[in-house]
């Protein structure tokens, strides 16, 4: 299936710097911290685009959020239609004006310097198709809880990116900004794919262009159990969905390095599946446990995956036998 096409802005029209694009479904309570850190870094700026594309939300009033919180510096949009994530997130590229775009979550944040340091980024390297920071992952109270980062300490392009992104996702959403050229040469979000349409862009993008690494963690990723990613893991369509763009992504992939790549991001995503079991056996989540075993070995039945899931098997085994003779007795 071909990509969604993205259409270069109309000549004449006036171009900011970068587009903030915050798309939403059902994250009104959470909108108002997404727009309150963009509005502190660039509400003086004119060179600024911020809207807020709104997937048909039915729980909540995103528009009254975004009318309270940014008057009118901040743009509202609403789809005619829920039309789904991916193809929201292509909505946000498509009504983006600006020479670069940042698709920032209605329930993620940026923190001080985020759009500086792209500025400074352009400015040492132009030819550049990204640039991403790393990650302070946050609760549903903004408390943090760990940290994402790529591991290259100094600023700068990342060298041989797509040999590691093309195993396992190494982009959060919040932290990258992409050129809007980028999008109008390689597409929109894969309308397939869900939980990893992100991936699929970030590694499109890898082959094409150099991407630039910002060590400083200068965006928020929030993990709260009503996200999307939550609900996938219930269910092991996070790790179906991973196995389908890994298929996809041997399309564009470098020739000579397909097999390998690909059998790499398929026993990582099957280990992590095997990982994820054993934290929900640990939580008692015995369904969504399972369901994460067998999408695990659907991926990938590596030897080492069918170690993983062994062992899987033990822990659940352990927890069976504590239910049944139920606390031990205390020692005299």
């Amino acid at each position: 299936m071909s990509y969604p096409q993205i259409d270069p802005v109309p000549a004449g029209a006036a171009r900011p710097f970068v587009s903030v694009m915050i798309p939403t479904y059902n994250c009104a309570d959470l909108l108002e911290h997404t727009l309150r850190s963009v509005l502190t870094q660039v509400a003086s700026r004119d060179d600024v685009q911020i809207e807020v594309v709104d997937d048909r939300s039915v729980r909540d009033d995103p528009e009254g959020v975004t009318r309270a919180i940014g008057g009118t510096r901040v743009a509202f949009f609403r789809q005619p239609t829920n039309v789904g994530p991916q193809a929201n997130f292509t909505t946000c590229v498509r009504r983006a004006r600006g020479h670069w775009v940042h698709i920032l979550h209605g329930d993620d944040m940026v923190t001080d310097g985020f759009y500086e340091a792209l500025q400074q980024a352009v400015q040492q390297a132009p030819n550049i198709g990204a640039m991403f920071c790393s990650v302070i992952n946050i609760d549903e109270h903004n408390a943090p809880v760990d940290r994402f980062q790529l591991g290259q300490l100094e600023a700068g392009v990342v060298p041989d990116l797509i040999q590691r992104l093309a195993v396992q996702n190494l982009i959060m959403f919040p932290s990258i900004v992409v050129k809007r050229a980028a999008y109008e040469q390689l597409g929109g979000f894969h309308p397939e794919l869900f939980h990893s349409a992100d991936w699929d862009m970030w590694k499109r993008v890898a082959v094409h262009y150099p991407v630039w690494y910002e060590p400083r963690p200068l965006a928020l990723y929030r993990v709260h159990a009503k996200s999307d990613t939550s609900r996938l893991m219930a269910t092991g369509a996070n790790i179906a969905d991973a196995s389908h763009a890994i298929d996809i992504a041997a399309s564009y992939l470098p020739q000579g390095d397909v097999a390998r790549l690909t059998a790499l991001a398929r026993r990582y995503h099957a280990l992590y599946a095997m990982e994820l079991a054993d934290e929900m056996i640990n939580a008692h989540a015995w369904r969504a446990a399972w369901r994460q075993v067998l999408a695990g070995l659907r991926c990938s039945p590596a030897l080492p995956v069918w170690t993983a899931a062994m062992g899987v098997g033990l822990t659940a085994g352990v927890h069976a036998v504590h239910r049944a003779i139920g606390p031990s007795a205390p020692r005299s």
